[in-house]
């Protein structure tokens, strides 16, 4: 299939990120006594695309005590993202390879400050045209919104565009928005999670170069 335009999702597609997402937000819930199992992460936050502090309410904290869980959670996720270069394996190479082919944007769910954190060794963000964080938009995954806006910004009609995604919220997100969505599986969504509606399903991020031109 022939492209004229990718626009990536980033966490779980280009950097390696879900794992210390999932780590803070269970310390956070860990506080209260709330246990938080990969099963449930994936399922409220990766698949139905709520948040995992919705645990909270049933043991009835207040709307301040949630939000300063929430703060806490999103200071110690910055901290644990301090660690080390996130970028996956062959992902700089892939980049590398459709740069100048292809245009590319990135369309996540993170906040700026953790997207720039996560971007600091990357090498990856001059490969893009524009970056829409969680900031830019008022729906997240999955509601097309943030894909909507996106494929306004990359100036292309949605049959031009392919979107690359890894969890089952973008994947509604993207197709929701009337774009081909490729998947690429991976943890921690080897939790039961499967794609059916994927447009296909990548094994290897590589590969994409010669399948999109």
């Amino acid at each position: 299939m022939k492209f004229q335009y990718i626009l990536w999702d980033n966490d779980g597609v280009l950097v390696d990120t879900e794992r210390y997402y999932f780590q803070a937000s269970r310390e956070a819930l860990e506080k209260t006594g709330i246990p938080l199992t990969m099963e449930d992460f994936v399922r409220i936050s990766l698949t139905e695309g709520r948040s995992i502090f919705d645990l909270a309410i049933s043991r009835n904290l207040t709307g301040q005590q949630i939000e300063n869980l929430r703060r806490w959670r999103n200071a110690r996720y910055a901290e644990l993202l301090e660690t080390e270069d996130l970028g996956f394996s062959g992902a700089l190479e892939t980049l590398t390879a459709l740069h100048g082919k292809i245009g590319m944007a990135i369309v996540t769910s993170s906040r700026k400050n953790h997207f720039q954190i996560i971007h600091r060794r990357t090498q990856m963000l001059p490969f893009f045209d524009f970056c829409l964080v969680r900031e830019d938009y008022v729906l997240s995954k999955p509601s097309p919104e943030a894909y909507l806006l996106a494929l306004q910004r990359s100036g292309h009609s949605a049959k031009d565009v392919l979107v690359i995604e890894d969890s089952p919220r973008g994947l509604t997100a993207a197709k929701a928005a009337g774009l081909t969505c490729w998947v690429i599986p991976g943890d921690p969504h080897d939790v039961g999670v499967d794609f059916p509606h994927a447009d296909r399903i990548l094994h290897d991020l590589e590969i994409l170069p010669g399948l999109v031109r």
